[in-house]
């Protein structure tokens, strides 16, 4: 296992010079949400702001889209094509690739609260397959490509030419590699580098010790409590995530997706423990977390 030292994680923050403008630190792309599904799309933009990327872009099926702009006035929104029950048609592929053309995102975020049907599985292949810039996928994202062939969407990663970064808890990456949850916690590490070795990438495996690896690289994350066990947290991981990569790529156009992989779960695991001070893990929060991320960065000197 890799160990990094405090400085070499703060060296992992993007600079932010006192003349910058909000084009200097990327724009993220979410696309999240379902009917009643709503909240995970916010947590997970609120999660890309907070980690300092400049704009943020959050696609949901139209009839979500007042719903998000009333809660999070800070987001730019684009309403999609939806199906009856509320969740992503595959058409909405064109509409997000046409927001990509004007607006250049810089990475995208996808999957939580997307729902599970056969069509939002046809819009999560044709994203990755259209919009080629480093790709966060999590929740829905990873369930949905569960349900694909194996081979035809290790062709599909390879060739779309950016890196993926996969943020599964132990249920989800034991749906992606056909074996059972127990199987994946008898040995974390070595289930994460099983799936980067399917999939490529990164793989960021969520629980007690998080492990992140790159299959050439692996780290356990010392952060975190179990007040993390509880909705919503993910999703503001899986911003967080977002956020910090996009700013690096703003800056570098190198591909630094474990580094964004480590500090996102340090500094979101740090926000809990810091969280817990006042909530317990018991009453603890995903808004919680949000709202001690300040203090997380602040220990790296952010």
């Amino acid at each position: 296992m890799t160990d990094f030292s405090m400085s070499e994680l703060r060296g992992w923050l993007p600079k932010r010079p006192r003349d910058s403008h909000k084009g200097d630190f990327g724009h993220a792309l979410v696309v999240a949400g379902s009917r009643g599904m709503t909240g995970a799309a916010v947590l997970c933009a609120r999660g890309v702001l907070r980690a300092g990327a400049g704009l943020v872009t959050v696609a949901v099926p139209s009839s979500q889209q007042h719903v998000v702009a009333g809660l999070f006035p800070e987001a730019m929104t684009l309403g999609l094509p939806e199906t009856s029950v509320g969740s992503l048609r595959a058409d909405a592929v064109a509409l997000l690739l046409s927001a990509h053309e004007k607006r250049g995102f810089t990475a995208v975020a996808m999957g939580p609260g997307l729902g599970a049907t056969q069509e939002t599985g046809r819009a999560v292949l044709g994203v990755l397959a259209s919009i080629k810039v480093p790709a966060v996928l999590d929740a829905d994202a990873l369930n949905l490509l569960a349900l694909h062939p194996r081979a035809e969407v290790r062709t599909l990663l390879k060739t779309r030419q950016a890196p993926v970064l996969f943020t599964p808890h132990p249920g989800e990456a034991a749906r992606l590699l056909k074996t059972k949850v127990e199987k994946v916690e008898a040995d974390r590490s070595g289930s994460a580098r099983e799936l980067v070795g399917e999939l490529g990438g990164v793989c960021l495996l969520k629980g007690r010790k998080t492990v992140v690896t790159d299959g050439a690289r692996a780290w356990l994350n010392p952060t975190g409590n179990e007040g993390l066990a509880k909705g919503g947290t993910g999703d503001l991981l899986t911003g967080l995530i977002t956020g910090l990569w996009s700013q690096r790529l703003a800056v570098d156009a190198q591909d630094s997706g474990f580094e964004a992989a480590c500090l996102g779960a340090y500094l979101h695991g740090y926000a809990a423990d810091e969280a817990v001070k006042r909530w317990t893990t018991r009453c603890l929060l995903a808004s919680d977390v949000l709202e001690s991320l300040p203090q997380a960065f602040r220990r790296l000197g952010a």
